[in-house]
């Protein structure tokens, strides 16, 4: 299984499907499916019937997962690919290495 690019709280933009163009913010990923939660896209229509946490039931709108390969990373307005680079820092006297995410069309270290 390949690891996920996209983490939780990233900007994508949907890049295929009826809400083609969308952007979003990640809400959550599922790794072991391959698929994340972009809010407000995909939204799927739920009817829920009364409970002691819904009064009323009725019909719900909430967002659906979609594939992660339908989603695009979006940075400062434009889509792009996200790479790693690993760095050597010495931390306590000590050289450690750490993994950045990088913007592939800029060289930006994303976080």
């Amino acid at each position: 299984m390949a690891k996920m690019k996209i983490k939780t709280g990233d900007t994508v933009r949907v890049l295929t499907g009826k809400d083609k163009g969308k952007e979003g913010r990640v809400m959550s990923v599922d790794m072991n499916n391959q698929r994340v939660l972009v809010e407000g896209v995909n939204m799927a229509t739920k009817h829920a019937k009364p409970s002691a946490t819904n009064q009323n039931g009725g019909i719900m709108h909430q967002e659906s997962p979609i594939h992660v390969s339908n989603v695009a990373y979006v940075l400062k307005g434009a889509t792009t690919k996200i790479g790693t680079k690993i760095e050597q820092e010495e931390r306590n006297g000590k050289m450690k290495s750490v993994k950045y995410r990088v913007a592939k069309s800029t060289g930006e270290v994303i976080n």
